[in-house]
């Protein structure tokens, strides 16, 4: 562990922001790992009711449903439902404005690791010209007969080179699955909302007619 510090450290100042990458990079990883989950978005609870509505009286059930779950999924579907009784058009435009909000949450994070991704290399790059940098400087004052020091002091400078590629590197990666992962459930729940729609406006649909045929016969 020691040996660890140590080599940390050689790297300079660089090696603070490369730190705070590697820390909040982490952060992001166990945060959208968590988030992400399929069940979690996607709840099941909610996909059955979904699948065995029936007509309009199911409603109340599915909407208590969704009330127990916290998620984009869940909050999606309920904007559908308490708005059920508007035009088909209004009632889409709800969705779909829930729908960009959800995105947004679900996509948050993403921006800054693939930020991190890309200045993580960079830091390290610049870490180590200030290494070469100082490693000029021993020449001016020893001579390039210090071989110890000249060699010491350019594998110090290509430290922060290692750290930056070795976080950049994976966060490329796990930036691009969770950006995939997050794609594909936005399209399932896209799915299931359009479905949603096409079921209440249908429900309605059908209930006026019944109404007609009632006062018809009346």
């Amino acid at each position: 562990m020691e040996q660890v510090w140590q080599f940390l450290v050689k790297g300079g100042i660089m090696m603070i922001p490369l730190a705070i990458c590697s820390t909040l990079g982490l952060a992001i990883v166990l945060e959208k790992a968590l988030f992400l989950r399929k069940k979690k978005v996607i709840v099941p609870e909610i996909v059955n009711i979904l699948d065995n509505i029936k007509d309009s009286n199911d409603i109340g059930l599915a909407l208590s449903i969704c009330e127990k779950h916290d998620g984009p999924f869940a909050n999606i579907i309920k904007v559908g439902l308490e708005n059920r009784n508007l035009p088909k058009d209004e009632i889409k435009e709800a969705l779909n404005d829930q729908g960009r909000q959800e995105v947004h949450a679900m996509e948050r994070g993403l921006v800054t690791l693939e930020t991190i991704a890309g200045i993580a290399p960079l830091m390290g790059l610049l870490g180590t010209v200030i290494g070469i940098l100082k490693v000029f400087d021993v020449i001016s004052e020893l001579g390039v007969g210090q071989a110890t020091a000249l060699s010491g002091g350019i594998s110090e400078a290509l430290i922060t080179t290692i750290i930056g590629l070795s976080i950049g590197i994976p966060a490329v990666v796990v930036y691009n699955f969770f950006s995939n992962k997050a794609e594909s459930l936005i399209l399932e729940i896209e799915k299931y909302s359009s479905a949603l729609l096409n079921k209440v406006t249908s429900f309605r649909t059908n209930e006026k007619v019944k109404g007609q045929v009632k006062a018809d016969a009346v």
